[in-house]
């Protein structure tokens, strides 16, 4: 056996670098981040082989760091057993010409079992298939394999199906595979598309020996081996060492053995195996995530038409509508002429008919208020369609650049409130300030005036009454002042009702302008206060799952070691 093969196979199971422990524990408490930012968002039919990776590393790392748990795995004839025996210089699998030979995984221990039975306990050897290489009579020719665990596996062609099962199932486990393929069946599809091709990114735990190499003459065997290096480049496993065995002669394993020794010695095995899992499983998430993470927020577009629609449902415009009446309504109340303000006090406020404040600014409860529910008119089907779509743009602008599942995840965000936005926005409705608690100053100034104006023609009219009176009676008149050639009592009476009607006129433009503006004001405040809803109902759900897209998508650089 020549040193420089040793060293080329070794270079090529190690891929050229150790793995860092601490730093595979890194990567596997990325993909468990990835995980937790994916719950729920995720189907987790997609998300089972993350699960299985982080469950099985984790165990594999508290077990046994010592050994190194190596599978024989081919098919039926390959000479597995054989092979597995002559490693061992043991008969310990059985072997014979009845097929399919190897049922159940044999296991061989070089060295002390300390350690390695929760191994096997772990892989599922059962205790009468394990066996202990381990002789006074051998020296020290076996040392150098301690920490060894070598599996001989069911044949994966097997027509049991519980045979392939098995395998599948170890194939999962182990730390590295050594593919036993013989002259005859080398080629078969089954072993390169089904197995050998889905190992591709386990080259450096992954070996390859054409056994039984003694059935070919000579001269044939370079010429099966560049071929069976052909089809090993095309599943990916280029860089993969190829090996020519023959379980026959005892130096027909010698560079097999060679390298299992070196393997074991290095103790990088079941950490570089764990490493190529972390790498598969990272690969099948990266189409999970987007190639870069999106803003995170929906732009003003769909924003700004999210809350006009919620404004429509929410009955803004009829609320701003009762608001410019309502103040009217108030202000001929408090400007008005005296005399005409009772009967307006009968006609309703248009803010009580809505259920929502009144003159004093309040209902007669305050607490009540805020939970009562008014009595806006109910949005329309126009309203409800719009609404919803909406909600349905904020959530297509927000997973634009989503994958399909993260996508789903963001409209199903987006409409996971909806059954709660009726209330939310009466609520939000029923506890906006409108503006109109408090009574302008000019309304007091213009109502004092139409009192005094009021009082000045009631006592010119009693003073005219008084005089009628008198001369009823035949008492003697009174002396009234005249205004010019009018008697004050006249002028006190014409000049107070003449007053107040003026006055009554000239405050009814400005109070229609006050009213608008009045309605204006009420606007925006409830468009704030809706538009609040709608952040609270729609847009900090969709927040939340873009933020958990961000953590995914971080955690999964992680993994990959970027």
């Amino acid at each position: 056996m020549s040193p420089n093969i040793v060293g080329r196979v070794r270079e090529a199971l190690r891929g050229g670098q150790r793995v860092d422990p601490d730093a595979l524990i890194a990567r596997l408490a990325a993909v468990r981040r990835f995980l937790e930012a994916a719950d729920g968002q995720l189907p987790d039919t997609q998300l089972v082989p993350a699960h299985t990776l982080v469950e099985r590393a984790g165990t594999r790392l508290s077990l046994s760091r010592d050994h190194t748990v190596v599978a024989l795995a081919g098919a039926t004839g390959s000479g597995k057993s054989s092979l597995f025996n002559a490693l061992a210089r043991f008969e310990l699998s059985p072997v014979g010409v009845r097929r399919p030979t190897t049922g159940v995984a044999h296991a061989c221990v070089w060295g002390p079992l300390d350690g390695a039975t929760r191994l096997l306990d772990w892989t599922g050897v059962l205790p009468r298939h394990r066996f202990v290489r381990e002789s006074a009579l051998d020296g020290d020719d076996e040392s150098a394999l301690h920490g060894l665990v070598l599996l001989d596996l069911p044949d994966f062609d097997s027509v049991q199906r519980s045979h392939r099962l098995e395998v599948d199932r170890l194939l999962g486990l182990v730390d590295l595979v050594i593919w036993v393929v013989d002259p005859q069946k080398y080629a078969d599809r089954v072993v390169h598309s089904s197995y050998l091709r889905e190992f591709h990114r386990h080259r450096d735990v992954t070996l390859v020996v054409l056994n039984q190499a003694d059935r070919l003459p000579p001269a044939e065997l370079p010429r099966v081996l560049a071929d069976l290096r052909r089809l090993l480049d095309a599943d990916g496993l280029d860089g993969v060492p190829l090996l020519a065995t023959t379980a026959v002669d005892p130096g027909g394993i010698t560079e097999l053995r060679a390298t299992l020794e070196r393997t074991v010695a290095e103790r990088q095995a079941a950490l570089l195996r764990l490493a190529g899992d972390v790498d598969t499983v990272v690969a099948g998430l990266a189409e999970l995530v987007a190639a870069e993470p999106p803003a995170g927020v929906p732009d003003a577009g769909p924003a700004s038409g999210l809350n006009r629609a919620l404004a429509g449902a929410a009955g803004v415009p009829a609320v701003a509508e009762a608001v410019e009446g309502a103040y009217r309504h108030r202000a001929a109340a408090s400007t008005g002429w005296p005399l005409v303000r009772g009967w307006r006090r009968l006609r309703p406020d248009p803010l009580r008919r809505l259920h929502l404040p009144g003159p004093t600014g309040g209902g007669d409860d305050p607490a009540e208020s805020l939970v009562a529910a008014t009595s806006v008119p109910d949005p329309t089907a126009a309203q409800r369609s719009a609404l919803g779509l909406a909600v349905r743009a904020v959530a297509d602008r927000a997973g634009a650049d989503l994958p399909d599942a993260w996508a789903t995840a963001v409209t199903t965000a987006a409409r996971s409130r909806l059954g709660d936005l009726p209330d939310a926005l009466d609520r939000a409705v029923a506890q906006t300030d409108l503006g109109l608690d408090r009574r302008p100053a000019w309304w007091r100034i213009v109502g004092g005036v139409q009192w005094l104006v009021t009082l000045a023609a009631v006592a010119g009219l009693g003073w005219l009454a008084l005089g009628y009176a008198l001369r009823a009676l035949g008492l003697p008149a009174l002396d009234n002042p005249r205004v010019g050639e009018v008697p004050l009592p006249t002028v006190l009476l014409l000049g107070g009702l003449l007053a107040g009607l003026l006055v009554a006129a000239s405050t009814r433009p400005v109070v229609r302008w006050a009213a608008r503006r009045a309605r204006g004001r009420a606007e925006k405040r409830l468009a704030l206060a809706v538009g609040a809803v709608g952040q609270e109902h729609v847009v900090e759900p969709v927040r939340a799952v873009l933020a958990r897209h961000g953590q995914a998508w971080q955690a999964l650089r992680d993994a990959a070691g970027r």
